[in-house]
């Protein structure tokens, strides 16, 4: 049990008794926490704490409401035309209502398969989803996020290949590459941008990082860009979001090697950025360079169904040298979210919020690019998000939408001229939509 304890990032935390802190304390070579604390000024070793009366559980909610009534946020009745890696969609009750039941709640780490079925059944029923919707062999139980899930699958690609630059392309989030670029800043692996129309690459690169749909909303030609990474042999490492799945074609049916994706689309809310979930499958060939864990199903020896941890290759379980990465925190209740959105949906109700979403997106852009001093930007097919070129800056007119109760694109005029990213899913109404296009009318009307 100590042992366990000391390796559980999980262990619950028990206070030092009165003799334990003794021995400490003669350990170092003092005879009390005054002692020890000497050097700091006795004024400041336990000053004074100017806090507030307590507050009955009513008055603290009442508080509490009346902060968040301060944020700009579709809770709070404000239209919402922002996306950029987290995007507002409708998530069915059946996804909370699940969560807060117990047998996933309690069993939160999957390290005690006799203790933590629940969690464990989830993780590969996750797991299973993500295969199906990406079109992959193997996916693991989860990543932290979507950029630290790119990060993660570029390294592998380096140790696939033993090659020491990786290629993203310049159409892709800057985070996504930021991110990568912290992963590997200690590892001597190096970082190339590569134009997405490029039809030649470094022959020494180790995989082509593809964003589709990329950061602007238009969608790459992953078909392409594949065969141009394996002809140099190289990876193909896809970044997706889920949601276009529904509508475009599974990575996997272009030769891809590894995807991976930011879960949040798929009933996890939006949360002030987190936490989330990310999503990373890939080619069975190179399952023993997969980072973090991934449940199987078996039989116990009674002949029912269990559920185990197959496959852990961060250093807390297998020989540090040989660990495909770190990752400590489980993201089981994460997971489980995506899991119940995706079964509530089925198969046709995830092609119904693609449609919508496109359908919807593509009526919003219409109607701006008609629009006075307006223009859209689009370099051919995109999915629910697309560049407009605005008359003025965008940090003007969205703080004139903010007096209008509507949040914005993301300003993106470091990357395109007076750029707002629009985003547009299916809880936008028509007459959501309808009093977008007439507010950036009126605003420009006004300068």
């Amino acid at each position: 049990m100590a042992s366990y304890l000391n390796t559980s990032a999980n262990h619950p935390y028990i206070p030092s008794t009165d003799s334990e802190r003794a021995e400490m304390l003669g350990v170092i070579g003092v005879d009390s926490l005054d002692d020890l604390l000497g050097d700091i000024p006795l004024e400041h070793r336990h000053p004074a704490l100017n806090l507030a009366h307590g507050l009955s559980e009513q008055e603290l909610s009442t508080l509490f409401g009346s902060i968040a009534a301060q944020n700009a946020s579709p809770s709070n009745r404000y239209l919402s035309f922002l996306g950029a890696g987290a995007y507002q969609h409708y998530i069915p009750s059946t996804v909370r209502s699940i969560l807060q039941r117990g047998e996933f709640v309690t069993a939160y780490t999957p390290y005690q398969p006799e203790a933590a079925q629940g969690t464990l059944q989830v993780g590969f029923e996750f797991q299973t989803v993500i295969c199906q919707l990406t079109g992959m062999e193997v996916a693991n139980a989860g990543m932290y996020d979507g950029p630290t899930a790119f990060a993660e699958a570029c390294l592998m690609a380096a140790r696939v290949t033993r090659r020491t630059k990786v290629g993203v392309l310049t159409s892709a989030d800057r985070r996504l590459s930021e991110t990568f670029f912290a992963y590997s800043k200690h590892q001597g692996i190096q970082l190339v941008e590569i134009a997405p129309d490029a039809n030649d690459i470094p022959d020494d690169i180790a995989c082509i990082g593809i964003q589709s749909p990329n950061f602007f909303g238009g969608i790459e030609d992953v078909e392409r860009l594949t065969k141009l990474a394996h002809e140099n042999g190289a990876l193909s490492v896809v970044h997706v979001n889920p949601t276009s799945l529904g509508m475009f074609k599974a990575p996997g049916e272009y030769d891809v090697d590894i995807v991976t994706a930011e879960g949040q689309p798929f009933g996890v809310p939006m949360a002030f950025g987190g936490p989330y979930v990310g999503l990373f499958a890939c080619k069975k060939a190179h399952i023993r360079q997969m980072p973090g864990r991934i449940i199987g199903r078996t039989t116990d020896t009674n002949g029912r169904t269990g559920y185990a941890l197959t496959l852990q290759t961060r250093e807390q379980h297998i020989r540090r040298e040989r660990a495909t990465s770190n990752i400590c925190t489980s993201t089981q209740l994460i997971g489980l979210m995506v899991t119940v959105y995706a079964a509530t949906l089925g198969k046709q109700g995830i092609k119904e919020v693609a449609g919508l979403c496109y359908q919807k997106a593509h009526y919003a852009a219409s109607k701006i690019d008609k629009l006075d001093g307006y223009s859209v930007k689009s370099n051919g097919t995109f999915f629910h998000e697309f560049v407009v070129k605005c008359p003025t800056s965008p940090a003007s007119i969205n703080s004139a939408l903010l007096d209008q109760k509507i949040i914005g694109g993301l300003d993106i005029s470091d990357r395109s001229d007076n750029g707002m990213l629009v985003c547009v899913t299916e809880t936008s109404s028509k007459d959501d939509i309808d009093r977008f296009v007439s507010a950036l009318s009126q605003i420009v009307a006004a300068l």
